[in-house]
């Protein structure tokens, strides 16, 4: 199973490097990290994806709270909580498949960002299981360059990281 964990850390030199050596040592796969500068500037948003029983995001949610950078670590509740991913994608085409492209970019609600004689190159934002699709339909044509960002996710409602456990 996916966990999701957020973490609130220090915005500065070596805090990430800390951060994913924690799990190289404890021997903890990683299938998502993606960090980014909160409303804070001084703070960054570490959000991490493990796959695993709970004892293993347990200990990952345990172990990076004891890291003196690390300011608030939580684990997201799946059932109430939004999460996100980028994927571009840079596919071959030709005049025959062009048109193919174009509808399956139109269905799936894509951005074309860049376009050239031989290639097209795909935006998406969506859920991980969605960019997973548009990749898999995408996969018929020749995929040239594939580039995703880790998954992002915030608690829905009025509920905060900072909020208490419930």
């Amino acid at each position: 199973m996916k966990h999701y964990i957020s973490a609130l850390v220090e915005n500065k030199a070596g805090v990430l490097a800390r951060t994913s050596g924690l799990f190289a040592r404890r021997g903890f796969n990683i299938d998502s990290l993606a960090v980014g500068e909160t409303d804070d500037p001084t703070v960054s948003r570490v959000t991490i994806v493990v796959d695993g029983d709970e004892y293993i995001a347990d200990q990952v949610t345990k172990q990076l709270g004891k890291l003196v950078d690390v300011r608030i670590v939580k684990q997201l509740d799946p059932d109430h909580m939004t999460q996100r991913e980028a994927v571009l994608v840079k596919v071959k085409i030709d005049a025959e498949r062009r048109s193919e492209i174009y509808d399956l970019v139109k269905i799936m609600n894509c951005d074309v960002v860049d376009l050239s004689h031989t290639t097209l190159m795909i935006e998406f934002n969506d859920r991980p299981a969605r960019v997973d699709l548009l990749v898999e339909l995408l996969s018929k044509y020749e995929i040239i360059e594939i580039a995703r960002t880790g998954a992002i996710a915030l608690q829905k409602g009025s509920g905060t990281i900072y909020d208490e456990e419930e």
